[in-house]
């Protein structure tokens, strides 16, 4: 009977799990038994239906987006390439296009005649048909709002004070080449200063990072997300720091020491990624880390740290921003002031408000040494030359800095 199971066991183990296991024939204190040897298998084992893994002592079960994910691997596909029924080049939106067109043509990644091909034809050059399917791909990259099909596809930016006290906040939504050039914008126009230098007489304005190394990390994250996990990419911008979350996963073959070397590239999103390149947004060698730490090196500050323990990658740009702004170099100004410069008083109640946008007027007349209603008069003139505009009640609001776009 033994004899029997150490032959019929392996078998059926096998066509059951899908698994090898290594039987043998023992004897102890004069009984026979059997020991099954059944090594750590590296991926989920599948049982009536069911996916199993072990994490640790336990056993879980395969479900939603990581089964999902799963599957997708097991059979070589990856989530931004499977198909979306019920949806047409038509659902599309048409500014996406022309967009991704203009830009490739810059780029000189694709020819000129590009700008004169149909969407359905764009898109399959892009590889995003699956037979007469669109792919979810084509979604992110093309569609006003990719969140009618991809829950949490969208920038979520916010300028916080300290980690518990959020001053103001914006959401960037549209196709991903949108949501990449609007946050960047916002970055360096409202939630970021830029600081007032001179070499000689010539005027220099620099940021606390390099906007090339912002640009890249902010590419790694919306390129790379994993967008089957439903949470949106998350900035926090601090007087000090900028952090970029995404809920992105390393691919097997690398760890985040490696990430930092020479590597091939190994997008977790191809179809986006080839679209990025085409439009000339990123490279498609591996070199987005690289390309950061070389630009922080550039500039003299540090380079990011990087961090994969909060279920995604998060980089932070951090400095020591005595270090950056030297007493004497004067803060950079919002824009340009139509009509007359205010005066002494309003562009010092205006490099306040950008520091703490939340002081009230009796708060700022005291800091300024005026009066209450001098403070207000010099807010009126500053208002009046829509520089500044209130935001939410006189309590619990705050002040907005208009910034003009350069001439």
């Amino acid at each position: 009977m033994l004899k029997k199971l150490l032959e019929e066991i392996p078998n059926k183990v096998r066509d059951l799990l899908g698994i090898i296991v290594e039987v043998n024939l023992n004897t102890s204190k004069g009984k026979d038994f059997l020991e099954i040897l059944v090594e750590p298998y590296p991926h989920p084992v599948s049982y009536k239906g069911e996916y199993h893994y072990r994490t640790g002592s336990t056993k879980q079960v395969l479900k939603g987006a990581a089964l999902d994910a799963f599957l997708l691997k097991k059979y070589g596909l990856h989530w931004d390439g499977a198909p979306i029924p019920q949806l047409s080049p038509d659902h599309l939106e048409a500014k996406a296009f022309t967009l991704f067109t203009k830009k490739a043509v810059q780029s000189k990644r694709l020819g000129d005649e590009i700008l004169l091909e149909s969407r359905d034809s764009l898109l399959r050059k892009l590889h995003l048909f699956e037979g007469s399917y669109l792919k979810r791909a084509s979604v992110l990259l093309f569609r006003e709002d990719p969140e009618d099909f991809v829950t949490g596809a969208f920038i979520k930016i916010g300028f916080f004070r300290t980690d518990a006290d959020l001053l103001y906040q914006d959401e960037i939504h549209g196709n991903l080449f949108k949501q990449v050039d609007k946050t960047l914008d916002l970055l360096l126009t409202k939630y970021m200063k830029a600081y007032i230098g001179y070499a000689g007489i010539q005027r220099i304005e620099q940021y606390l990072f390099p906007v090339p190394a912002l640009r890249e990390a902010l590419l790694n994250a919306v390129v790379h997300k994993d967008y089957a996990s439903g949470i949106l990419v998350q900035i926090s911008v601090y007087e000090d720091k900028v952090i970029i979350w995404n809920p992105g996963r390393l691919p097997e073959e690398l760890t985040l020491d490696l990430l930092q070397k020479k590597h091939p590239s190994i997008p977790y999103n191809p179809l986006v990624a080839a679209a990025f390149f085409r439009a000339g947004y990123i490279e498609a060698w591996g070199r987005g880390i690289e390309k950061i730490n070389r630009e922080c090196n550039l500039a003299g500050v540090a380079k990011p740290d990087y961090n994969y323990e909060f279920a995604g990658l998060m980089i932070t740009f951090k400095t020591d921003i005595e270090e950056k702004t030297p007493r004497k170099m004067p803060r950079k100004m919002p824009g340009k002031t139509p009509g007359k410069t205010p005066g002494k008083t309003p562009l010092q109640i205006l490099l306040i408000l950008s520091d703490q946008p939340t002081l009230t007027i009796p708060e700022i007349a005291k800091m300024i040494k005026k009066s209450d209603s001098a403070t207000e008069r010099a807010i009126r003139k500053l208002r009046e030359a829509d520089l500044i505009k209130r935001i939410g009640p006189a309590k619990g609001g705050y002040w907005e800095i208009i910034r003009k776009e350069k001439d």
